[in-house]
């Protein structure tokens, strides 16, 4: 699976940005999709995942109610609307899947999943 999001760019506090993941090549096998985002010197956070079987949604504590993931299953792409921005989400967003029958048992989790986009950046100024 091929992954190419687009999106990003430099937003003021409060305002809103769409983030786009595109998926080719084996998405009839994807079970998760999910958003990860990483600030300079941090960790890869959970941003918000979809998991296909049920169409659950999840989100992070910090971007709950706030962000939206949304997908167009014709086009095989997933968006991450982000709303109400804050300085603290300056980040580089990632996509990614699992494809693993597991991967939608534990979704906030790096480890469940396989394939990632090659991120985007978002810069929130305040």
């Amino acid at each position: 699976v091929q992954l190419q999001a687009s999106g990003g760019g430099l937003e003021q506090a409060g305002g809103s940005l769409r983030l786009s993941c595109a998926a080719s090549g084996r998405t009839s096998s994807i079970v998760v999709t999910g958003w990860f985002r990483q600030a300079p010197g941090q960790e890869r956070e959970f941003v918000t995942a979809f998991r296909r079987r049920g169409g659950t949604t999840y989100y992070g504590d910090s971007v709950k109610g706030r962000f939206t993931i949304s997908r167009d299953n014709p086009k095989n792409t997933v968006y991450l609307q982000m709303n109400n921005l804050k300085p603290e989400d300056t980040a580089v967003y990632y996509c990614a899947v699992g494809l693993r029958s597991d991967s939608g048992a534990y979704p906030i989790t790096v480890r469940s999943y396989d394939y990632w986009g090659q991120g985007t950046q978002v810069t929130v100024s305040s």
